[in-house]
Order: C-alpha cells, then sequence, then structure tokens
C-alpha cells in the first residue's frame, strides 16, 4: 500500500487515525464526515494515495470505478431516494484541504445549483 508520511487519509487508512468506517472494499475505503452537510455525507477514499482525482484516474483507474460504486451503493442505502451527490475538489483553490483523493458523497436532501 502506499502512503504518504503526515496525511490524515493514510492514518485512516491504517487505522493510526480514528474514524467512522462504513464500507472497506479491495481498494477503497469509506467512513462517514466530520462536519455533515447532508443527512448521509460519507468520503470514499482510495487505500493508495494520489493527490487527487485525475492522478487517481491515471495510476488506478479501477480504484477510481469502485470509489464511485461504493459511493453509489452508500447513497442507495443510506440516502433514501437514491439521488444524491458525489464531488471531488481538486486544488486549494477548489476547497481541497487533504491531498488524498476523496469522494463526497452526499444524500438525503435537496441541492441547488451551483453549488457554493
Amino acid at each position: 500500500m502506499a502512503a504518504e508520511d503526515g496525511c490524515v487519509f493514510c492514518g485512516i487508512v491504517t487505522g493510526d487515525i480514528p474514524a467512522e468506517v462504513v464500507r472497506i472494499g479491495q481498494r477503497v475505503i469509506a467512513f462517514r464526515d466530520l462536519n455533515p452537510q447532508a443527512p448521509l455525507h460519507v468520503l470514499v477514499i482510495p487505500r493508495d494515495h494520489h493527490r487527487d482525482v485525475p492522478a487517481l484516474a491515471a495510476a488506478d483507474p479501477q480504484a477510481l470505478a469502485e470509489l464511485v460504486e461504493v459511493g453509489a451503493g452508500l447513497a442507495a442505502a443510506e440516502g433514501g431516494a437514491g439521488a444524491f451527490r458525489m464531488v471531488f475538489n481538486t486544488g486549494a483553490e477548489s476547497g481541497q484541504s487533504v491531498f488524498h483523493v476523496h469522494g463526497h458523497v452526499l444524500a438525503g436532501r435537496p441541492f441547488g445549483w451551483p453549488p457554493g
């Protein structure tokens, strides 16, 4: 498993940092967001460290596919009507604050457009 020293999400993957884990897959792990913005708000991350979604897509497209599948499955199981939003922030200017790719899966309430 590729990890990066000091990465909080790598620490969650290794179990060194506690999180409310809701799903563990072959290549990904999902856990509840500490500051939920919807009734369902989980983060789905690859076990291996990749800075952002383009880096993950280039290095391990199967992990990206599993990340999306796990997010959709959690939304279907816990989100109510099956509608959900999945968000990947890429770069500090877009709001990425942890530079280990993560998909925010939000469901259980209506969402407007444009976001933010």
